[in-house]
């Protein structure tokens, strides 16, 4: 694969912007796409069908994913509450993946068209509409469908309308694109968190109610985690403590972040956002700037050390809608950081409402994904 082309702008009316990404991207001729990658802002979303046609039209490229985000991203540029477009093509080996747009009544003819002896689909970049109830449970799915496919992208972030693309403008489920193994890629997560105390266990809980951690009252351990000064200020964990469910089995002490939603001090009860049960692993988690940029870092240095010394030919990032300017800064800190370490490559992407990393939904995570 050849070094893939990308364009990003930002102006008051789509035909602009779409016309100064397509002006960025060059001659196309000379490395013909087989495969293009979209995000617009949401302020755009209504005008979504126009502009992927567009591109379609002007680049000759016929299969197209991407999503609608609150922001969106490229080089060393993220772009939030403006009309914006990040487009970016690439040319794969013929047969080597194929598009897809899937809800729950279809997964029988998904897995017939995607998965057969002469189709393994290995790896996708998908985008799911938030408001699916049963996400989580529909990614896990999707992957199982795929004899345990790892997938990656994010959840559609939105004011009005969660579109995505697969080929076409489309909305509801989970949309994307399968690779088989002749296409080689590099991804890493960062979770933004650092823990504040050791592992515990659920020993009693109603849904996503916490009743006792490790056979005491809940909200005992949690103020003896975050430690005096907090405990006396509990109005002050909002948005600064969060809950982290360790994932059974991760070898790189992978957790889910959930948001911290009540406390019952006459009870001494947490409610979390997430449905757990007894026996549960939990632990509590901080997120501020720091925590943030050291995790990314980390997660930038593992992925630089995977590329032994090859240069990406383009890369995607989903972020979290928590991240960027409200974690890292105003002026695109965040995508930055990952053109500081791994030098200038073609990238695209946005800002989810919820990132998807293997087999899980995570949240307040970034997500880069290279092609190699």
């Amino acid at each position: 694969m050849e070094s893939f082309k990308f364009g990003h702008a930002s102006a008051s009316d789509w035909e602009q912007a779409a016309e100064t990404c397509l002006i960025q991207m060059g001659d196309l001729m000379s490395s013909p796409a087989n495969l293009g990658f979209l995000y617009t802002t949401d302020l755009l979303a209504d005008n979504l069908p126009d502009i992927l046609d567009y591109f379609k039209q002007k680049t000759q490229v016929s299969h197209w994913v991407g999503s609608v985000g609150i922001g969106i991203c490229s080089h060393a540029q993220e772009y939030f509450n403006v009309p914006a477009i990040a487009v970016m093509l690439g040319h794969f080996p013929e047969e080597s993946f194929s598009v897809f747009s899937t809800t729950d009544e279809n997964f029988d003819t998904f897995s017939r068209t995607h998965q057969s002896d002469n189709t393994q689909a290995l790896f996708a970049i998908v985008h799911g509409d938030p408001r699916h109830k049963q996400m989580a449970d529909f990614i896990l799915e999707v992957s199982t469908r795929l004899s345990e496919g790892f997938l990656v992208g994010g959840l559609s972030s939105s004011r009005h309308q969660f579109l995505q693309i697969a080929d076409d403008v489309v909305e509801d489920g989970l949309s994307g694109v399968l690779f088989d193994s002749s296409v080689p890629v590099s991804t890493r997560l960062a979770q933004g968190c650092s823990p504040v105390g050791p592992r515990h266990y659920i020993t009693e809980s109603s849904n996503n109610i916490i009743i006792r951690i490790d056979e005491r009252p809940a909200l005992d351990v949690f103020k003896e985690d975050i430690g005096k000064d907090l405990a006396k200020n509990l109005e002050k964990v909002a948005g600064y403590i969060f809950v982290g469910l360790p994932i059974t089995g991760s070898d790189t002490g992978d957790y889910l972040v959930r948001n911290l939603i009540g406390i019952d001090p006459d009870h001494k009860l947490l409610a979390i956002g997430e449905t757990v049960g007894t026996g549960t692993s939990i632990m509590f988690t901080r997120r501020d700037p720091k925590s943030a940029r050291e995790d990314l870092l980390k997660m930038l240095n593992d992925i630089k050390a995977s590329l032994k010394g090859r240069t990406p030919k383009g890369g995607l990032y989903h972020s979290c809608l928590g991240r960027g300017k409200n974690l890292f800064g105003k002026n695109s800190e965040e995508v930055k950081m990952i053109q500081e370490v791994l030098g200038d490559f073609p990238m695209v992407g946005f800002f989810a409402n919820g990132e998807i990393f293997y087999q899980r939904l995570y949240g307040y995570s970034g997500i880069l994904t290279l092609f190699l």
